[in-house]
């Protein structure tokens, strides 16, 4: 069990570092993602590109969290542990096809503003957005939610975390996977109240997660004295 107290620090920090990187990146974009004028505008690009470094800073962290703790719960089930760590690649590559598209509206902005057809490129801007909005669905929402319930399974069925935190990435990851459909059928949009509030328990499971890892670690169970 020992060997195993530093894998759990890591993968804490990665889960740490993920949610700085979603929380910093969402915040930086502000402008881009409530302006329908910014790639006209005068821009404010250095705030944008902070962004886009926070968001890789996302992209590294998740796939991270999977590659550090596969070695762990494949003693679990191989099957699920690789299908948990498809799942954060798909999220991750999600996410970067998300920045290079905001980053491609910086990029226009900056070449063609003012000599440019304005509508033309309102129009690519406009299209360009619309392409984060779905990466940012089926990344930090469709494939969030499969990763997180695979691993909540993964830490319920071997008990290396309490239960109950387990359970709560059960629940959590169902939700945001169930919110993400209702989105796509327009019940309501992804950053309003209700999508908000249906985030919240796949926030709290990963804050609980990186809690206990951070503090206890893993719990002494036999797959941690099993040959990886």
């Amino acid at each position: 069990m020992n060997l195993s107290r530093p894998t759990a620090v890591v993968a804490a920090l990665f889960f740490l570092l993920t949610e700085v990187g979603a929380i910093s990146g969402r915040a930086l974009y502000g402008p881009i993602l409530t302006s329908t004028d910014y790639i006209t505008g005068a821009g404010g690009d250095d705030r944008i590109l902070w962004g886009a470094l926070f968001e890789l800073l996302l992209v590294v962290a998740a796939i991270g969290t999977a590659v550090t703790l596969y070695p762990i719960v494949r003693r679990q089930h191989e099957g699920v542990a690789l299908a948990f760590v498809l799942a954060r690649l798909v999220e991750a590559v999600a996410i970067l096809i998300g920045i290079l598209s905001l980053l491609t509206i910086v990029s226009l902005r900056q070449q063609y503003a003012g000599s440019a057809d304005p509508d033309t490129l309102s129009a690519i801007g406009s299209a360009l957005l619309a392409l984060h909005d779905w990466t940012f669905l089926f990344g930090p929402n469709f494939a969030l939610g499969a990763a997180s319930v695979l691993l909540a399974y993964l830490m319920h069925a071997s008990g290396l975390v309490p239960r109950a935190i387990a359970v709560l990435g059960l629940i959590g990851g169902t939700l945001i996977f169930g919110s993400a459909i209702a989105v796509m059928f327009g019940a309501y949009e992804q950053t309003s109240t209700p999508g908000l509030l249906v985030a919240l328990p796949v926030f709290a499971w990963e804050l609980a997660l990186i809690g206990w890892l951070l503090v206890k670690g893993f719990q002494p169970v036999g797959i941690l004295t099993q040959p990886a």
